[in-house]
């Protein structure tokens, strides 16, 4: 018999920010990285926030090079903007 997975309560919050980390998407990183920032503030010890340190960084990294590349879809063609 298959053991049940634990739930998000009783979960490690390092295990948590992990998974947050690789399963981020361009539409839940902002979402993900506001959870890992909590999770983050709730750990004891700061030799455990050194540990998912990397994670943060990356969650971190990801939001800003998402948002960029968002925007730069966004923008009008070089053809399509108004001369002065």
């Amino acid at each position: 018999m298959a053991t049940p997975r634990p739930t998000r309560a009783q979960r490690a919050p390092a295990d948590e920010i992990k998974d947050l980390y690789l399963n981020a998407t361009p539409r839940s990183v902002a979402r993900d990285l506001a959870r890992a920032i909590d999770l983050l503030k709730g750990m004891a010890s700061e030799e455990e926030r050194e540990r998912v340190a990397v994670y943060m960084d990356g969650l971190s990294q990801m939001r800003s090079e998402w948002a960029v590349a968002a925007r730069a879809a966004s923008a009008p063609p070089p053809a399509a903007r108004k001369r002065r």
